[in-house]
């Protein structure tokens, strides 16, 4: 009777399912794709925090998943427009659950009112960070590092005018360094601006769209060149997916769904899966 008791434990532990793993992505519209189809991509395959029907980047690394034969509950909370300080303030009953995975993503110039200036930026992910770890002691958080505004590079004042494409890019990923080295709550920050900035450099991306885009090129940002393209939200989906994952973002190929529904050429699918997977094994 005892053996077929643990034989039938045994059975009962073989046929449940593993859970799924959980992750969720704090951010604004450069997490929920705003001004492009990404942001109305598979809202139901995601769930939206804020009830506001966005996929997103997050549908994106969902749909990844997939076909990656990877189970997550993806999960998102976005406020246009709003830096991790407000996410905080404001969207503590969202946010403050047990995870497994947080992405947090930033104002697009660390802070609003001092531009390129990381202490309110830090500040606000490693309060968030130890929200989170107060739910869960083993969640991962990770810091998302944005990609150089082209209008800020190109037109408008800004510490980043007439610097050049990478330059931008560089203090965003120097302010996320910062958040880490003061946050032993924050596992590290995914490279999603260098990853950007590699295309412009490896020629499959155009650095300068105020002057036409090159043939064979690509423009990551959209018609604001402020906000990213389908193609550029799709890089920095794939980045963060492999970032979390380990999954190498090539193995998912010309064929990839994601990139399919929005109509991207499979070369460049697979060019941009091959610039992502350069940037996080760099």
């Amino acid at each position: 009777m005892r053996i077929g008791i643990i034989v039938a434990a045994l059975g009962a532990l073989i046929a449940t399912p593993a859970a799924a793993e959980t992750i969720l992505f704090v951010g604004n519209s450069f997490t929920f794709g705003a001004n492009s189809p990404v942001m109305r991509y598979r809202p139901d395959a995601v769930t939206d925090l804020n009830r506001e029907g966005i996929g997103g980047v997050p549908a994106l690394f969902k749909t990844f998943a997939e076909q990656a034969k990877l189970d997550w509950k993806v999960n998102l909370e976005t406020v246009p427009g709003k830096d991790l300080a407000y996410h905080f303030e404001h969207k503590q009953r969202q946010i403050d659950r047990r995870w497994d995975v947080v992405i947090l993503q930033g104002y697009s110039t660390l802070d609003p009112e001092k531009p390129g200036d990381p202490m309110r930026h830090a500040g606000a992910a490693a309060q968030l960070a130890a929200m989170v770890k107060r739910a869960n002691s083993k969640v991962r958080v990770e810091l998302v590092t944005t990609w150089s505004r082209a209008d800020l590079t190109y037109r408008h004042p800004s510490p980043w005018r007439g610097q050049g494409y990478a330059a931008m890019a560089e203090t965003l990923a120097a302010g996320n360094a910062l958040a880490v080295r003061a946050s032993s709550d924050i596992a590290g920050a995914i490279p999603v601006g260098q990853a950007w900035t590699r295309a412009m450099r490896d020629r499959i991306a155009d650095p300068n769209p105020y002057d036409g885009i090159a043939f064979g090129q690509v423009d990551l940002w959209t018609w604001d060149q402020y906000h990213a393209s389908a193609a550029g939200y799709y890089l920095e989906a794939l980045t963060i997916f492999g970032r979390v994952t380990g999954v190498d973002v090539r193995t998912l190929g010309r064929n990839e769904r994601a990139g399919r529904d929005l109509g991207l050429e499979p070369q460049l699918m697979e060019r941009l899966q091959a610039v992502a997977q350069a940037e996080l094994t760099a």
